[in-house]
């Protein structure tokens, strides 16, 4: 119990690394629930001769927890966190402003992938490293998330360009906006975030 309070997802979601890290403690976590069914499978037979006993019962029960862990460690496996380069030049710009980095929201469609994304008021930027990222539909999907949590008049920008993306986080230290909304908005993200 204490590994996991240790690796808590809520506490370092949005962190720096966050993806890195987050895969990590889930392949472990994957390997010693399955681990433990094995060991009791074994424990049982070792005991009795033959594979019909309680502890086989609790063996393939064990599996369900250890099967559930192995859907969300393919989840994490499939995404890395933001580059280092990106990260450092990122951070350089980021004093005074919230900002989450490694997020990806997951929708029915599609998933996307965000390296870094900053909040200020109800003005959302992000920036992406992958090619593929469809910012329409995510504009339309992060849009009826935050209607949902009554964040109604939202402006939501997602950068390719790196360059512009650190121009776009200046002009945000200048913009006058209502910052009561920040944390409630970096919230939601939080919560719909993988």
């Amino acid at each position: 119990m204490h590994l996991m309070r240790m690796f808590s997802t809520e506490k370092y979601k949005g962190c720096r690394n966050y993806l890195h890290t987050q895969k990590k403690y889930e392949v472990l976590r994957t390997v010693i629930y399955f681990g433990i069914s094995l060991s009791l499978f074994i424990a049982g037979y070792a005991a009795t001769k033959s594979r019909m006993n309680l502890l086989t019962v609790v063996a393939i029960l064990g599996c369900l927890p250890a099967s559930k862990s192995t859907v969300s460690m393919i989840m994490y496996l499939r995404y890395q966190s933001c580059s280092s380069e990106s990260a450092d030049s990122i951070a350089e710009h980021m004093e005074g402003l919230s900002g989450l980095f490694d997020m990806v929201f997951t929708s029915y469609d599609k998933n996307y992938r965000l390296s870094h994304i900053t909040v200020k008021g109800n003005t959302i930027c992000g920036f992406t490293e992958d090619v593929k990222f469809d910012e329409k539909a995510f504009y339309k999907h992060i849009g009826n998330i935050l209607k949902v949590d009554n964040y109604r008049d939202t402006s939501v920008k997602v950068f390719r360009d790196l360059k512009k993306y650190t121009e776009r986080l200046e002009q945000l230290k200048e913009l006058d906006a209502e910052e009561g909304n920040t944390e409630g908005i970096i919230n939601t993200l939080k919560s719909v975030a993988l």
